[in-house]
């Protein structure tokens, strides 16, 4: 019998934001996002311990404070797939879950729907997750990132677009007649795979859509897709803090009436 890989959740996050600086310590209902998204990830049962990645001693007080764990990692790393594979190498784990530090909302449920479909995937080197599309704004928004996603439960695609085209389907109609997928923000490795991603030159398509992920599917590599039902929100600008505060509020009244989250 094949004993689970350990599963160790990194959280990349840094102080230097062109739109948003120090948006890791911006309040959401008076904690620290990054506090929101440790708590978050801590609640996954298949996940075995979180770190916070960061190259800043301002970002590592603040989690340190709330008793959280940091590994500190160079200031000079470009993307937080980087810094997360950065942060491999200082621990000891099969397989490492990327979780962003800018979704305070995501459903401890969906990171472990997403690490179950790595590890029952044995040919497969990474997963993610994806939840249905039903707002019409969301389909066509260039912010939110769509997946079409093969029987298998493999990733044919990630992009931008509305994809796939409906042929002779009025617009209008494009959610009652197919099942439009907005990926999440959250990638699970194979922790040695990791390490050779960040070593690969970035494709064509990849510097298309500028969709990291996409240099994985042009390598011929194979990524798992959880559909979920529990969407998420990330922060990328401060405009999107009371969204997000909003969003917060009905999630809880959610868990608590499913008897779901910490008591």
């Amino acid at each position: 019998m094949n004993k689970t890989p350990k599963v160790i959740a990194i959280i990349p996050a840094r102080y230097a934001s062109t739109r948003f600086p120090g948006k890791p310590l911006a309040l959401i209902a008076g904690t620290p996002m990054i506090q929101h998204v440790y708590e978050r990830v801590s609640d996954a049962k298949r996940v075995d311990d979180v770190f916070v990645a960061t190259d800043d001693r301002r970002i590592a007080d603040v989690v340190e404070g709330f008793g959280g764990k940091c590994i500190m990692t160079a200031a000079s790393l470009k993307s937080g797939t980087d810094r997360c594979a950065a942060a491999s190498k200082k621990i000891k784990a099969g397989i490492i879950a990327n979780i962003q530090g800018d979704e305070p909302v995501i459903s401890p449920a969906t990171i472990d729907s997403a690490i179950a479909a790595l590890v029952k995937s044995p040919g497969s080197v990474m997963s993610t997750a994806a939840v249905p599309i039903t707002n019409p704004d969301i389909l066509d928004s260039e912010n939110a990132v769509k997946v079409v996603v093969a029987k298998n439960g493999d990733a044919i695609y990630f992009t931008r677009s509305v994809v796939p085209f409906l042929r002779g389907v009025h617009r209008q109609e494009y959610l009652s007649r197919f099942r439009f997928l907005k990926h999440l923000g959250i990638y699970i490795y194979r922790t040695d795979f990791l390490r050779k991603l960040t070593k690969m030159k970035e494709t064509p398509l990849e510097s298309a859509e500028k969709l990291e992920q996409l240099r994985v599917l042009e390598n011929g590599y194979r990524i798992k897709v959880a559909v979920v039902e529990d969407d998420s929100m990330s922060v990328d600008a401060p405009s999107d803090l009371y969204a997000v505060e909003e969003f917060m509020m009905g999630l809880n009244v959610k868990e608590k009436r499913s008897g779901i989250g910490k008591a």
